[in-house]
């Protein structure tokens, strides 16, 4: 009887094969799907609040600590046309990303054990929302210290009025730096529970982990004190958060058999 268990328990994906041409044509659905949601994403976003809200709201942090009534200015000449349209482009992706999220899982969950999808959404979801605190971080804390820190710097024979398509660019590059830099739990849990890595081995590192945050930091963030601790602490700190999480993680994804094998003498 036991023996019929466990060969039901490996046989789980026989017979689920497709063919490659049949993999190409679920990719291309997918891929409309993510398509269609970032249409949407855009076309929401170009209703309310519209390129023009949106450059207003993302300018926010820097024009806190320009002199009153100052500006950021467009040297391009065709700035005010596309630097809006990349931001609406950009903040689409944000809004769409639960989405895109959802598509790729729908792609990769027909060759995932049962044990496994119980995991692998949630991961997914909690990467999603780790991405979005990485860009809020930024955005409502990280940015204000920054310009802050810089404006002390300024001499007062200089009127600092920052090109709006260079700053765009600077956020663009914080937000991707800090949104992957969110992601230090899930890469914890996913090299303890594939076995690369043990969590003993992880606290052992702590402190190389440490000393490479600041390196990572150094070379993500512009040349600037604030920046750079503003993510080399938050990434030791979710380091620690991923090592306490990969404990209760491998224990609540493992297979089935793995269970059934560790609990006989």
């Amino acid at each position: 009887m036991a023996d019929s268990t466990d060969k039901n328990k490996e046989d789980e994906l026989a017979g689920t094969e497709q063919p490659f041409v049949a993999h190409l044509m679920e990719l291309r659905d997918r891929l409309l799907y993510c398509c269609y949601g970032l249409a949407v994403a855009a076309a929401l976003l170009a209703f309310w609040p519209g390129p023009a809200g949106l450059i207003d709201m993302i300018a926010v942090p820097i024009r806190a600590h320009m002199p009153d009534g100052a500006k950021l200015i467009a040297v391009g000449v065709f700035s005010p046309f596309f630097v809006p349209l990349k931001v609406l482009g950009m903040t689409a992706v944000l809004l769409a990303l639960p989405w895109l999220m959802y598509q790729i899982w729908m792609f990769v969950a027909p060759g995932l054990y049962s044990h496994e999808k119980k995991f692998a959404l949630p991961l997914i979801m909690f990467g999603s929302l780790l991405a979005y605190a990485g860009i809020a971080f930024v955005q409502f804390f990280v940015l204000d210290k920054m310009f802050g820190f810089i404006q002390k710097f300024t001499p007062p024979s200089v009127n600092a009025t920052p090109d709006i398509s260079s700053y765009v660019e600077a956020i663009l590059s914080l937000y991707i730096a800090f949104g992957c830099a969110f992601q230090v739990p899930i890469v914890v849990m996913l090299l303890v529970r594939f076995e690369m890595v043990t969590i003993e081995k992880l606290r052992s590192f702590r402190g190389y982990f440490i000393v490479l945050s600041f390196v990572v930091a150094a070379v993500l963030t512009p040349p600037d004190v604030v920046s750079q601790l503003a993510l080399a602490i938050p990434m030791c700190l979710l380091y620690e958060v991923g090592i306490i999480a990969a404990r209760y993680f491998v224990k609540h994804s493992a297979a089935p058999e793995e269970g059934t094998d560790s609990a006989q003498p």
